[in-house]
C-alpha cells in the first residue's frame, strides 16, 4: 500500500492546487510512481490545470456508484498519474460524497503508487473525509493573518484525528512589509515553515498554457522552491508519520453523515 498526503489550506484562493500539482510532478520526476487525486467534489480544477477535461470516467462517477476507482486514472504530465474528480453539474449531482473514504483507502489498497497526493477542498468541512484518509498534511498558506488564522482550524481539526502535519508552505510569498514573517507564521501555527514559494509571474502564464510550472519554467524562483521541497519529501527529511495506523474513517463519517461506515 502507498502513502498518502494531503494538502490542504484554511481558504480559498491560496495557490493550494499550484502547490499540489507542481509537487506531485516534481516528485514523479524523481522517480516516485505519484497519483494525484482531486478531492474537490464541487470546485473541482486540477483536471482543468492538466488538460483531462473531458477524459471520461470521474471520481463523480465512481462516487454514483457507476464505476471503480481503477477506472479513472490517467497518464498525467511528467509521468504523473492522475484521478480528475470532473466538473459537471449532472456529476456533482450525483455524487455521493459520504463514499469519498472509502473510495480512497480502495485506491490506496489497489493502485501502484508510492503516494497517493490529494488536493482537498479549501476550508475545514468538505476537506474531512480527505484528511481523515491521509497519513500526512501538507498545509498550504498565504503570509496574511485570514490565511493562517483559517489554517490553524484545519491543523487543529487533523491533530484531533491523529494525523501527521509533514509541514507547512507559506506560498505566493511576495517580502513586502505587509507579509507575516515566516516565524511569525510558525508561531502561530506552532509548526516548521518547510517551503517557502515567492510570487512568480510565471505561475500564472503556466496556468494560462495549463501546463505545469516545473515542466515549463523549471529555473523560476517558484518552480525552484517546491523542487527543493520535493527533494526534501523524498529524501525523508521530515520523519515518516508514525502511529498513524488507526482506521479514523468510519469513526469520521460516522459523525458527518449519522452512519458508520463497515
Amino acid at each position: 500500500m502507498g502513502e498518502s498526503l494531503v494538502i490542504a489550506s484554511g481558504k480559498g484562493g491560496v495557490g493550494k492546487t499550484s502547490v499540489s500539482i507542481n509537487l506531485a510532478v516534481a516528485l514523479a520526476q524523481l522517480g516516485k510512481k505519484v497519483t494525484i487525486l482531486d478531492a474537490d467534489i464541487e470546485m473541482a480544477n486540477v483536471e482543468l490545470r492538466l488538460r483531462l477535461d473531458g477524459a471520461g470516467v470521474s471520481l463523480h462517477d465512481v462516487l454514483a456508484g457507476k464505476a471503480n476507482i481503477m477506472e479513472a486514472i490517467y497518464d498525467g504530465p511528467g509521468g504523473l498519474k492522475v484521478v480528475p474528480c470532473g466538473t459537471s453539474l449532472e456529476g456533482l449531482r450525483s455524487a455521493d460524497q459520504s463514499r469519498l473514504g472509502d473510495v480512497l483507502r480502495e485506491l490506496l489498497e489497489k493502485a501502484e503508487t508510492d503516494l497517493l497526493i490529494i488536493d482537498a477542498p479549501a476550508g475545514l468541512g468538505a476537506s474531512l473525509s480527505a484528511l481523515a484518509v491521509a497519513q500526512e498534511m501538507l498545509l498550504v498558506v498565504n503570509p496574511e493573518i485570514a490565511s493562517v488564522a483559517d489554517a490553524m482550524k484545519v491543523k487543529a481539526t487533523y491533530e484531533e484525528l491523529d494525523g501527521h502535519l509533514l509541514g507547512v508552505v507559506v506560498n505566493r510569498v511576495t517580502y513586502d512589509e505587509e507579509d507575516l514573517k515566516i516565524e511569525e507564521i510558525e508561531a502561530l501555527l506552532e509548526a516548521d515553515v518547510i517551503a517557502v514559494v515567492p510570487e512568480d509571474r510565471e505561475i500564472k502564464k503556466a496556468a494560462s498554457y495549463r501546463e505545469p510550472l516545473v515542466l515549463v519554467k523549471p529555473y523560476s524562483d517558484a518552480a525552484k522552491a517546491i523542487t527543493k521541497l520535493a527533494r526534501d519529501i523524498s529524501d525523508n527529511k521530515y520523519g515518516p508519520a508514525e502511529g498513524h495506523k488507526e482506521d479514523i474513517v468510519s469513526r469520521l463519517l460516522s459523525g458527518l453523515f449519522g452512519r458508520k461506515k463497515g
